[in-house]
């Protein structure tokens, strides 16, 4: 009951001004993937790997409960100014400034600062070995990159930094697989937490690599989008026109009739109803 209380302290106290400082300088077209639902869904993902660690060190969810829940709401903000790697040194400024407004002395946030700026290190080099709070954050922030909501988060962003559609694919199950293999290892002794996750990871490295298989000879910016290279066209002329995902959601499932299209929108609508 303690440590429920401090997650839901933790939430009273800073949730509601995290959200309006983050809608106040995220603008959702620059990259609608990264917006505040993704960070809504990395904070309930943070919440879950805290419960299921605390089973071995009740200290983790009192330590880091506050201190987590601002990483995971600002760890991408700075995604609006830069969709490289640079992200994390703006969403560091980012958070300097919401520690200031809110009269939080930074120098008791500087694990916060590292994490945020840190968290996008997917090679994972000291990641486990450096603090709680940057493996914690690195992991919540990767289980939002599988199932439908991974496809289009992984293909949004990656068309955005100008990749050409034919090669998205093999990147994004390269990272993808990296992503896996931390979040396996680190959560090894949790079999139950692990296969539930396999499961979204599954989705996400099926479609990719089927997409992979069609991509060599699909006519792109098609008339007609279809099967998995179809998706991934209708995303494409989204990020160029920076529609939000609510558009991109709504005239996927309403204007077509492709099968593989219907299945992904589907999916897509359910993990968003469901808040995953």
């Amino acid at each position: 009951m303690i440590q429920i209380d401090t997650i839901a302290s933790a939430e009273l106290r800073l949730r509601q001004s995290l959200e309006e400082f983050f809608i106040s300088i995220y603008d959702e077209k620059s990259l609608s993937s990264h917006g505040i639902n993704h960070h809504r869904r990395v904070w309930a993902y943070a919440k879950t790997i805290l419960s299921v660690l605390a089973d071995r060190d009740a200290s983790l969810i009192p330590r880091l409960a506050s201190q987590l829940l601002i990483a995971s709401y600002l760890h991408d903000i700075g995604m609006h100014l830069d969709k490289g790697f640079r992200h994390g040194r703006y969403s560091r400024e980012f958070c300097v400034q919401f520690l200031n407004k809110n009269n939080l002395p930074e120098k008791e946030f500087q694990d916060v600062l590292f994490a945020v700026e840190n968290h996008d290190n997917k090679d994972y080099s000291g990641n486990n070995n450096v603090n709680d709070l940057l493996r914690i954050l690195s992991v919540a922030d990767d289980l939002d990159a599988y199932g439908f909501t991974g496809i289009f988060r992984y293909t949004e962003i990656y068309l955005s930094r100008d990749i050409e559609p034919q090669k998205i694919g093999f990147m994004i199950l390269e990272n993808a697989e990296k992503r896996y293999e931390n979040f396996s290892n680190i959560f090894k002794p949790y079999y139950d937490f692990v296969q539930q996750h396999k499961k979204r990871y599954d989705i996400l490295d099926l479609f990719f690599k089927e997409y992979n298989r069609q991509s060599g000879s699909y006519p792109f910016d098609s008339v007609e989008p279809s099967g998995h290279c179809g998706v991934v066209d209708i995303i494409h002329k989204a990020v160029q026109k920076k529609e939000t995902f609510d558009n991109v959601l709504r005239k996927t499932k309403n204007q077509s009739q492709d099968k593989v299209i219907r299945w992904f929108a589907d999916g897509l609508l359910r993990e968003t109803e469901q808040g995953q």
